[in-house]
């Protein structure tokens, strides 16, 4: 029968036609998704026309409106009827009666009703009393009766919301606030509800509103597919319970995707959570256009009245290179060039996270569209920066799905398409596996200060669970995923063993601990040989709690963390071993002895800089290479004050210290004099690098005391407001007093920060103690110095004066 023949049917035989009509055609193989939706509205209007026509004869000034799903023609086939009897209010009687007419049909035939009767002027009184009301109006479409009288309420009813669009738009966000508290994010949900979770059918009606208001608009591209797959899987839903549910249960689901023709109901869930995230997504970024456009409206009054009547220039905050801040969100600096620049969007994600602000939807498209792929292996600066984005914590959420929203995160970490959205069957697990690995990075931000490698933890982080998009044990598959990621990224054959040595363990830790008898010593030598080395062991305790802590509130305790705690120092006495050496000191190349000399025989510190390049990876060299640093070398005759003073004068000229060694240098035979120096490497934090004569001469000054470096480096702090940004983990100090027999070793684990090294520079020179050497490295935002530092005499410190320079140095560093 053809969709005219079963109109026709309902046409003729009343309630009964109109049932059997709709039983057919829900039950038709060869229509399904929307053309089944809409001959279902339309057979649905076509009776109810005919309901309308016979009790509505002789009466004038009426119409039947559809609202919500049914005025979008999008009936499900446990759908609500929603139904608006429209009057001019010239015959209350007949209006009744006729209501009487079209509501008691539909009530006899079991279908859910949601209906009202009201004149127009009623209409816009109750849709500016109440938000849910509007919305459904904002879809009204005429069924029957009136034309003109429908036309003139929906023509009314929208320009009602545009005009109080900025009092009612902050009121639907808040509801779609609410409701996303109550039921959760439907991306992440074992059993969600398609239609109140966040991300589902409600949020993308959400955006139609938005849209309507011509206040601003969601991102288009995919959007409507999204809402399309939803509505699939809510009709299957229906059909396959005869329930008029939205909930998702998991009994249901294998069902749900036979309906829909799919493989299993991991897939049906893997299809959900990706139009969710689209929905999601979507709406993150039409609200923040919302408030931008609020925000402009409400301030635009007060600026043109103070710069009379012009319009105000959007102010732009330089971030990192290529990257800037305006109007609350990051975008890319004018002068930017992603076709050239294939490390900008980690440097662009990593300068969002580490600023708490959000990645600009323009900003992120066009390098998308844009952006060449990165070198493989990477260059030193893009594993820098996305460590960095890494150990932002919670900004780095926000950032990584607008990064995953347009197919950045896919092209550079291929691996991670098996696990994107692939939901975990497992009661303990609240996230799906690309989520959970997110959390558990944002978790191990917290762990930085714990590890003396934070950027091999992080990374770890990322891919533990990577191994979940291939068959069999996902440790052993991810370990093979791990050293191949690991490799393609740019760290070091031994790095590279470390992380899938913690991706192929992750688990091992919590479950010895939770299983095994720690008193029997076969147990702890087991573990002990599967971690290796004592580095190892504390980046996997740290990786642990962090996986743990990310899985869900049931997967960890304080009983749980004593257990492992327990056994990580029976692990690490075994292998404790001797003592490590202390460590050799390197003979001076032949440009570090020059400079020596040179800086005894003037007296003053002299300094070079080199820039470090080398040809992109994995291609034939075109065009200029890559910088990937500048090595600066000093020479400076032994006083007091130099790390400091160096630090301090960096700091000022805004280049970033990557790595740093301090020590004092062996002269030649026949040269008198001590000699200390510093070899660093270091970048401009954007621009370009100043000229080494600026950098002497303020060395000079610095050294000398004629330049305040604190009152200098205050001064620019205050001119430049501080971000919300990420909170990081507090600073941790601590003594080693076993690392060596010459001096005391200082630990400091803390985020990187302008001026950080001066002030610990200046903190061990207030304690009186003599920076011997100093060790110094920048792993994304951690940043992990150890100083070998003696007293006046030369001697190591005593355990009590080294706690104390110690906890100094904290609450300085805290401060």
């Amino acid at each position: 029968m053809t969709g005219v023949d079963v109109q026709k049917e309902a046409e003729d035989s009343g309630p009964s036609g109109y049932a059997a009509a709709r039983l057919r055609l829900l039950t038709e193989e060869a229509r399904s998704g929307p053309p089944r939706r809409a001959a279902l509205a339309e057979l649905t209007d076509d009776w109810l026309t005919g309901l309308f026509a016979a009790g509505a004869e002789g009466l004038r000034g009426a119409s039947l409106v559809a609202v919500g799903g049914y005025g979008r023609g999008e009936l499900s086939p446990r759908s609500d009827l929603d139904l608006l009897l429209l009057h001019d209010g010239s015959d209350p009687k007949a209006v009744a009666a006729l209501a009487d007419r079209l509501w008691y049909p539909v009530w006899d035939l079991g279908l859910a009703l949601d209906h009202s009767v009201r004149t127009p002027a009623e209409a816009r009184k109750t849709a500016g009393e109440d938000l849910k009301v509007q919305l459904g109006l904002l879809d009204a479409r005429h069924i029957a009766g009136d034309l003109g009288l429908t036309a003139g309420l929906r023509t009314a009813v929208l320009a009602d919301w545009r005009n109080q669009a900025p009092k009612r738009l902050p009121e639907l966000q808040e509801l779609c606030a609410e409701r996303a508290e109550r039921q959760g994010e439907l991306q992440y949900l074992l059993e969600p509800d398609l239609k109140e979770a966040r991300g589902g059918l409600r949020d993308a009606t959400a955006l139609r509103a938005v849209a309507a208001s011509w206040l601003a608009d969601a991102p288009r591209e995919g959007l409507a597919d999204a809402r399309r797959r939803l509505l699939d899987v809510r009709d299957a839903l229906h059909l396959t319970t005869g329930r008029a549910t939205d909930r998702l249960a998991l009994q249901e689901q294998d069902q749900v995707a036979a309906e829909l023709g799919l493989l299993d109901a991991d897939t049906l869930l893997r299809q959900v959570y990706e139009a969710a995230r689209l929905v999601s997504y979507a709406s993150d970024v039409t609200w923040r256009e919302v408030g931008r456009v609020l925000r402009s409206r409400a301030v635009r009054p007060r600026l043109r009245a103070m710069l009379g009547g012009g319009k105000p220039t959007a102010e732009r905050s330089p971030l990192a290179e290529g990257v800037v801040e305006q109007d609350g969100e990051v975008v890319l600096a004018r002068a930017a060039r992603p076709e050239r620049d294939p490390v900008l969007p980690l440097r662009a994600a990593a300068a969002a996270a580490q600023a708490g602000l959000p990645l600009s939807l323009h900003a992120v498209r066009r390098m998308a569209a844009t952006v060449r792929p990165v070198p493989t292996p990477w260059p030193a600066e893009a594993r820098e920066q996305l460590v960095t984005l890494l150990g932002s914590g919670r900004p780095t959420i926000e950032v990584w799905e607008a990064l995953e929203a347009e197919g950045l995160i896919t092209r550079l970490l291929p691996d991670w398409e098996r696990v994107r959205c692939r939901p975990q069957r497992n009661a303990v697990h609240i996230w799906t596996v690309d989520r959970h690995l997110i959390e558990t990075a944002v978790q191990a931000s917290e762990f930085t200060r714990r590890v003396s490698r934070p950027d091999l933890l992080l990374v770890a982080a990322l891919l533990h669970d990577i191994g979940k998009g291939w068959p069999g044990d996902h440790s052993v598959a991810g370990e093979i995923i791990a050293k191949d990621v690991a490799a393609r990224i740019g760290f070091d054959r031994h790095e590279v063993t470390v992380i899938a040595t913690l991706v192929r363990h992750h688990l091992l830790l919590v479950e010895t601990a939770t299983r095994r008898d720690l008193e029997d010593p076969a147990t702890v030598r087991s573990v002990a040989e599967a971690v290796g080395s004592e580095g190892t062991l504390e980046l996997l305790h740290a990786l642990t709690e962090a996986d743990a802590l990310a899985t869900g509130p049931a997967a960890w305790s304080s009983w749980r963390g004593s257990l492992v705690a327990d056994l990580v120092r029976r692990v690490a006495a075994v292998l404790a071993g001797d003592a490590p050496a202390d460590p050799e000191e390197a003979a001076p190349t032949a440009e570090q002895e020059r400079l020596a000399i040179e800086a005894v025989a003037t007296g003053s510190p002299v300094l070079s800089l080199r820039a470090q390049t080398e040809p992109p990876a994995g291609q034939e060299p075109s065009g200029d290479p890559e910088p990937l640093g500048v090595e600066l070398l000093i020479a400076v005759p032994d006083q007091p004050g130099v790390l400091p003073a160096v630090a301090g004068v960096l700091a000022m000229h805004r280049l970033t210290v990557r790595t740093a060694e301090l020590r004092s240098l062996n002269l030649p035979d026949g040269v008198d004099g001590s000699v200390l120096l510093l070899d660093w490497r270091v970048a401009a934090e954007y621009g370009s690098l100043p000229q080494a004569a600026r950098l002497r001469a303020d060395l000079v000054r610095a050294l000398d005391g004629s330049l305040d470096i604190a009152g200098r480096l205050a001064e620019r702090d205050a001119a430049y407001p501080r971000r919300r940004g990420v909170v990081a983990p507090p600073p941790r100090v601590s003594v080693h007093p076993a690392a060596s027999r010459l001096a005391t070793v200082i630990e400091v684990r803390s985020q990187d920060a302008p001026g950080l090294l001066f002030r610990i520079g200046r903190a061990l020179e207030d304690a009186s103690v003599l920076v011997r050497s100093a060790h110094v490295s920048t792993l994304g935002a951690n940043a992990v110095d150890a100083f070998y530092v003696t007293g006046p005499e030369g001697a190591p410190l005593p355990g009590d004066e080294a706690e104390s320079v110690a906890r100094k140095l904290e609450e300085t560093l805290r401060g």
